[in-house]
Parts: structure tokens; sequence; C-alpha cells
């Protein structure tokens, strides 16, 4: 049973410490005034045994919400000299950098405490913390396995290693406290996933009941985060307890325009506004993080303050953090932040979630963060501290974004959270915990079944399912013997049990563990061998030597590459060619897109009736903004409505209406453009789908091009269907097109699916994500034997086990490569739900007549479709050139 704690009866502090010993209770009134609202709730509870799910802003204390009735538990035990040489409690998170920060902030109230209780004169022994991750020593291992930490600190990926162990296992027999921090980072995605099923074995192992604690600052929806955590048994849902105090924490974002008219500014003075802004926002503050989207955002951020600023952004005063960034470097600047040595820190997501970074006294995206999650993640780093104001400014230089960024902001207020997605039933990651389970025992495979299905991310996983793939890992298909693909375990169809197989299945499994896919970096090094970052192969590749880039904030000069590794020398005062970091843009999240259609419907219907004046005092008045922002606003939405209105159109882009043009371009190419403002991962799907169909049915390749705002497919002129005129009438007579009214009709709900799966097969996409499922599955291993197999390997023995694989029906690894593109990378859940709300009439087209002029709302999905346009310069260049366009069409009507 989930259960939402009622947080309006706010029970008293006296009564709440009185739960602790006297010794625990006097540390927390010597540190702190008062408890938080979490604490409130969460001591009892957790002294009552329950699970709990937490949420709440950042630095409100939720960690010590989950660990001051833990270390009580512990503290008392130690006082009955009932303390054993055993792990009680495992704290899991998805950051390392988290892990080691937790470890050291939990070192100090254990050692105080004890000593408090000395001058009580009350003997305790000490309660012991340790971190157990990849990065640990074997000597450490060993001292752990000797005096093992009461307080395990690690992640997911080596609890399921430590499942497997024989020795060390045996340490966690007295786990009672399970603690899962930032559980909204590992719910949505496949380590999460993996987690689950280590939590149910591990509490198969131990034979009681664990109580788990889940904490996060951005949750929704509760009730799927709380299934998460606790899981089912004998197919009912476990009990846990909600305490949701988000409210708690008071924001002051604004939304910020560099210059008042973003289309006529040219590209590069809007980029110097956008720097004194920023530079102005910093001056005013003691500390300043800055998020942008991607790494070479970051570096492009740093090396431009340094450059135009020279004297105030010096190596002492700015650093770059982000996760191509050295560990030591990234390290370097945590603690010169948590020192407040850094006037301001520029950061992609490595700083998004809670690692303790000192006072941050204002937080700056640039750019759209996409989702409301994120921005109330990001700009919760500021005010770190109770009752602080977290204070956040997001600077826009896109209309879109402009328009994204109000509306998000907005719903920040309010609390409007995105959804997370949480997978189900990955045969990939059941593949792993499979052959981790038959090196514990022979299993029976009902047991095992029943167990695996106590996860709640597998708790509708079928029967035939299961046993597809324990006939998979038990090499059932013996053709794939002949691409050295051997069976992991061993199984047997007659009794159905099945165990471990093979002298090495312990090495091979503890080796090949995880979820995370490899990918190729080259690590850059100075010429003395001191390392600095990493870079893409692909960008290598494209480096002569005496080229100059940006890594870490600074210049270097590339000399010469070894196999992995470019040697280089600092290149001080020298003009960079920034990284291309190929790192995928953020897709605008589904709940924010249909908030966002909302707005555009309010708008048009104000524009109908109301002057300037009066829309922009409405902007000013309802969403968090300048003036400036405004203004544009208020003019993309002006030139589209008149625009439309020219073309006689009768229902505006709205959330309930989907805008299609028709738009021949210069070239007389026909360019159908969809205005499916649902994001990217919505149009991934219907734009692969339909362009598919279309492409089927012209017989020829037709052109896909995707945003998080829409989607054209675009027909290159001399296509023509059958009985359509051919190239030698066109000089001479009006070449018809291809009716949008009948592309829509090629999809429906109920083809959607298959339709995809047919467009998917022979992608770049599909063979990427099978290695990725194929290396998860066990099928392809990453190290065997201690000698770890370069990426460029397993993609080519993936390459050709996807030929082999696709001969066999409902394949695991095939069938899970197809889902995750599907229901991970695609949404195709909420794809399948607007063409089910096409079907029945809840939402419908509007088709805009054949035009040789686009719309505004269209501008930047041209701009993304035309493959010449690089620079930002031609960028601009181009959306001011359609927009002058647009112009002389609405004054000429």
């Amino acid at each position: 049973m989930i259960k939402f704690v009622n947080t309006k009866k706010l029970p008293k502090d006296e009564e709440v410490l009185a739960l602790l010993r006297p010794y625990v209770r006097e540390w927390f009134k010597r540190n702190f005034k008062e408890l938080t609202l979490p604490q409130k709730f969460s001591i009892p509870l957790i002294h009552k045994g329950n699970n709990i799910l937490v949420t709440a802003p950042t630095g409100i204390g939720k960690t010590l919400s989950a660990f001051l009735a833990i270390m009580n538990k512990l503290f008392i035990l130690g006082e009955r000299k009932r303390l054993k040489n055993q792990v009680y409690c495992v704290y899991i998170s998805p950051l390392k950098a988290l892990i080691n920060d937790i470890r050291k902030n939990l070192i100090i109230p254990l050692k105080e405490i004890r000593e408090i209780a000395k001058e009580m004169k009350i003997e305790l022994p000490e309660v012991r913390i340790a971190v157990r991750s990849g990065d640990v020593t074997p000597y450490e291992k060993q001292k752990q396995l000797k005096y093992p930490p009461h307080i395990l600190c690690t992640t997911p990926e080596t609890i399921a290693i430590i499942l497997s162990t024989k020795k060390f296992k045996e340490k966690f027999k007295e786990v009672k406290w399970i603690v899962i921090d930032e559980i909204h980072e590992l719910a949505n995605n496949k380590r999460g996933v993996h987690l689950s099923l280590s939590l149910e074995r591990l509490q198969n192992f131990v034979g009681k009941r664990l109580i788990r604690i889940g904490l996060g600052a951005t949750l929704e929806p509760l009730e799927e985060v709380a299934k998460f955590l606790v899981g089912y048994k004998n197919g009912k849902l476990r009990s846990c307890k909600i305490i949701d105090a988000r409210f708690v924490k008071p924001l002051d974002i604004k939304l910020l325009s560099p210059t008042k008219d973003l289309i006529r500014t040219p590209a590069e003075v809007t980029t110097n506004l956008m720097y004194r802004l920023l530079d102005k926002l910093i001056k005013k503050h003691r500390t300043t993080l800055v998020f942008t989207n991607t790494r070479s955002g970051t570096e492009r951020c740093v090396h431009h303050l340094k450059q135009m600023f020279p004297n105030i952004y010096t190596d002492d005063q700015i650093g770059a953090h982000h996760s191509s960034v050295s560990r030591d470097i990234r390290l370097e600047i945590e603690d010169k932040l948590k020192n407040g040595k850094l006037k301001a820190v520029i950061s992609s997501t490595s700083l998004e979630l809670g690692i303790d970074i000192g006072y941050i006294d204002l937080c700056v995206q640039l750019g759209s963060p996409k989702s409301i999650t994120r921005c109330i993640q990001r700009i919760g780093r500021a005010g770190h501290r109770l009752h602080e104001v977290s204070k956040g400014r997001i600077i826009c230089m896109d209309r879109d974004d402009l328009v994204e960024c109000a509306v998000m902001i907005q719903q920040a207020y309010k609390y409007f959270l995105d959804k997370i997605q949480i997978p189900q039933n990955c045969l990939d990651v059941l593949c792993q915990h499979l052959m981790g389970m038959s090196l514990e025992k022979k299993w029976n495979a009902k047991e095992a079944f029943n167990l695996i299905r106590n996860s709640y991310c597998y708790h509708n996983l079928t029967w035939n399912n299961f046993i597809s793939v324990l006939e998979f890992l038990s090499g059932a298909y013996h053709s794939l013997e002949e691409r050295k693909v051997y069976g992991k375990i061993w199984f047997s169809p007659e009794d159905m049990m099945f165990g471990r197989r093979g002298k090495y299945a312990r090495v091979i499994y503890s080796l090949n563990i995880g979820t995370i896919p490899d990918e190729v970096k080259i690590k850059v090094r100075t010429l003395e061998g001191r390392y600095i970052g990493s870079i893409e192969e692909e960008f290598l590749q494209r480096l002569m030597p005496g080229d100059i880039f940006v890594l870490a904030g600074k210049t270097y000069e590339f000399k010469r590459a070894r196999q992995v590794t470019a040697y280089v020398l600092p290149a001080k005062e020298k003009k960079p060619t920034v990284p291309a970091w190929f790192s995928e843009m953020l897709p605008l999240s589904f709940e924010l897109s249909e908030k966002i259609r909302e707005f555009r419907g309010k708008m048009f219907k104000l524009l109908k009736r109301k002057r300037k004046k009066y829309v922009i005092s409405w902007l000013l008045k309802n969403y968090y903004l300048d003036k400036w922002s405004a203004n544009s606003i208020y003019e993309y939405f002006y030139w589209e409505y008149k625009f439309l209105r020219s073309l006689n159109c009768k229902k505006f882009p709205d959330e309930k209406t989907i805008l299609v043009e028709n738009y021949i371009d210069e070239k007389g190419k026909q360019n159908i453009i969809f205005h499916t403002l649902f994001g990217r991962r919505v149009n991934d799907a219907l734009s692969r789908a339909f362009g598919y169909l279309l492409t089927k049915k012209l017989k020829k390749s037709v052109g896909v091009t995707v945003s998080d705002n829409g989607f054209i497919l675009s027909i290159p002129y001399e296509i023509f269907p059958r009985g359509w005129l051919n190239l030698k009438e066109i000089k001479s007579k009006t070449v018809e097109r291809f009716d949008p009214k009948k592309i829509v009709k090629l999809l429906n709900s109920n083809n959607l699916e298959e339709v995809l799966r047919k467009a998917l097969r022979r992608t770049e996409l599909i063979k990427r994500r099978f290695r990725h499922c194929a290396v998860r599955s066990l099928m392809i291993l990453r190290n065997y034997k201690g000698h770890e197999i370069r990426v460029a390997k397993q993609q080519l023995n993936a390459d050709r086990l996807l030929r082999v694989c696709e001969k066999f029906d409902n394949f695991p690894v095939i069938e899970e490569t197809y889902r995750e593109i599907l229901e991970n990378f695609m949404d195709i859940k909420h794809a399948k739900q607007i063409l089910e709300e096409i079907e029945n009439g809840k939402l419908s087209y509007e088709f805009l007549p054949e035009s040789d002029v686009p719309s505004p709302f269209a501008h930047n999905l041209i701009a993304i479709g035309e493959s010449d346009v690089v620079l930002m310069e031609d960028r601009k260049k181009l959306l001011l050139e359609l927009h002058k366009k647009v112009m002389k069409r609405v004054k000429n009507e």
C-alpha cells in the first residue's frame, strides 16, 4: 500500500527528538536549530521500520533525515554490545562523487556523537563507514572483508558484483536499511532497472524484510517512484509512506533576453550581448554556477568570458566542469567551490546532482534546459541552505527557447514536474542477473521467476519471455557458437532448473556487469604525460598537428597521437577550435510540450482581440520574464498569426490543433511541415514512420528533419507518383504535388509499431543499440580473462551477430533492442496516444495551402534542415531572410 503522509499535521521537535538516544539528541541540538519538514516525519517512520520515499528541494536536509534514525539504531546496538562486524546499512547513489561526499559528511557526526556520549559517561564503539566502488583499491577491499563498514556507500553496479562474491557477500547477512539517493536519476534508466533486481536478490539472500528509503528532489509521479523503490512480494505491492515536502523552498527565477530583437540583431552582436549580460549577473553575486546543455557549450562559455574580460575571469576565478574533464581537475574545482575561491563555474550536467559544492547564490542557465524538472534541479543548486531562496536566471537567444522557458518557469513556480518513465522488462539486464543468480546456487526456474517479478520493473514479465532468456543464456541457439557466443549458464527444460556453467563464469560476470555502454574516448595528455581530459575519436580524426582546441577551459596545440592518446602543448592566447563533443542535445519533455501548446492557444486568442501593449502587459504579469523577452515572444506570435490569417487559416496551432504546411522552396522541393509540438522523442517516432511510408509509396528517398517543435518531410521536385506529370511536362504545365491530406492517412495507432520496426531495420541506430544490448546481455563481452575488448571490435562482432540473430523468431536481444529504441530513445507510448487522439477527434489537422513562404513557427526547423547552415552567423542570416519574406507576404495581402 502506497500512502502519502499528512505533512500538515506537524509533530513537535521534542516528540521526534525524544525517539533518539540522549547523545544523538544532544549532537543534533548543538548543530541545528530545528528539524526540517522531511526530518520531522522520516525519523519516526524509519524508527518504526517503514519504507519511505522523501521528496524535498535540495538543501532541506534529506540525507540527514534518513541517516539520523539509522545512526541512532546503530549506536543503540553498540551500547548494548550487539554491533557485529557486519554491514547494516547500504547507501546507493548514481554518482561516485556523491558517495564520497556522503562518507565525508557522515564521518563527522559519527565521531562527534561518540565524543558527546563519552561526556555522558557512555562508551560507544566506532560505527564504521566506507566506500565501495570501482575506484577502491584491492588493499581497501581486503580491509573491508576483515573489518566491514557498518554503513557502506556504493553504486548500483557494485551491489550486483558484491552479490556474486563468496566471502564479502556474507558480511551482508545483517543488512537492514537500503538508502537510495537521487532516486530520480536511477528510476528512469537501465541502471535503476539493474538496481531493482539487485535489491530483490539482496533481500532474498538476507532472508528478512529490508527497510527501503528513497531520496530525491524532483520526483513525479510519486506513486510510481515509490513502487520502483519497494517492489512487490508474492504479487502484492509492498507498503511505502511518501513524505512530500517539495513546496518548502522559495524560488526566484526569471527569463532574460540579451536583446530586444532576436531576429534582426546580428549573431555576433547577440552573442557579445549575452556574455555581457552574463558578466553583469556574475559581478552582482558572490559565486555563480552557470549551466549549459552540452560540454562544448561549457568550453565555449569559459573561453569567451576569458577572452572578453581577461582581467576578471582568470584560471583562479573561473572553471569548466563536465564529464570529459579529468577527475583531478573536477575535484580541484569542487574543492575551490566549497572554499569560496571561485567567482564562477560553468558546467553541463555534472554539477546538477546533490554533491556538496558549498555556497552558490545564483544559478544561470544558458538556453532552455528542456524540462521543468531539470530547471528546478539546476536552479536548486543556488541557496542550498534551508530557508534560502534558490535564485536562477535563464538567458535565451532563440524565440522557441524563449517560449519554452517562459512556460517552464511558470510551471516551476507551481512545482509541476515532468513524469519519470520507468523502463519495463529489459531483457538484457535480466540476462546479467540470471547469470549472477546462477553463481549463487542451482535455481528452480519458477522460484527465480517469482523473485524477479518482485521488482517493479519486471512485475508484468511473461513466463515465455523469461524462458526465452534462459534458453538464450544456456546456448540453445547452437548456430551462435560458430560466432563464438557460448552458453553462460546450464538450463534443464525437463526439470526447470538452471545454474552455473564453466570455471570462468564468476570472472566473466564480474568483469562484464553494468548497463552503461562503452564509448570510444581519446585521452588527452601533455607531452610530459599529465592527463587533461578526453575528446571523441571522431574529433581526433579531424585534428592536424598545429591545430588549437579548447579543453577544461584552456587552449592546447595538438602535436601527435598514439593509439588512444593525443599529446598536446599548452597554447595561450591562440585562437582555438572548440571540440565538437557529439553529445546529443537534451529533448523537450512531453509534459512541458503540452503546457507550451496550451500557451500557444492563449496567445492566439489574445491576438485576435487585443493590441500589442495589452498582450505584452499580460505576458509580464503572468510570466516571469523581462520586457525584451516579452517583446520577442509577442513579435513571434504576431507574425505567425498575421501569416496564417493571410492564408485564410481557420484554426491556429494549439493543444487541439496540429498545423501542417505545404512549403515549396526555391529549389522546387516540396516540404510537408508538421507542427507537432510534442518533443523530439515523439517526433522522432512519428517522422520516421511517416518518412518510411512515404518513401515506400514514392519509391524514392524522402528527407526527414526533426526538432522538438515538429518535423519536415522533404520530397525532391522530380518525384511524382504514378499518374502525375513527368519532368518533360514541368515547364509547360502547372506541377501537381503530393497532397499532405493523403500522407496523414498512411499512418495510424495500430500500424505505428510495425512501421517503425521496418523503418529501423537497416539503420545505424539499430546497429549501435544492438551492440549495447548484446554487451549487456553478455552476448558480446567487453572484457575476457582480463583483456579489454575494444569498442571497434565489439561493434564488428555486433554487426555480424545482428544478421544471424534476425533470422530467429522473438530472439530476446533483438526484441530488447527494438524495445529500448521505441520506448526509451523514442517515445512510442505518447506517439501512439497522439494518433489515437487524432482518430477519436480530440486532436485535428489544419492543412495550409501550398506556399513558397514558410510560417515563422517553421523557420527554426528549416534552419536545422539546411545542411550548409553550420555557423551561427549563417543561421541568423537565413532566419532573417525568411522573416523578411513573411513580412512581405503579409503586407501584400
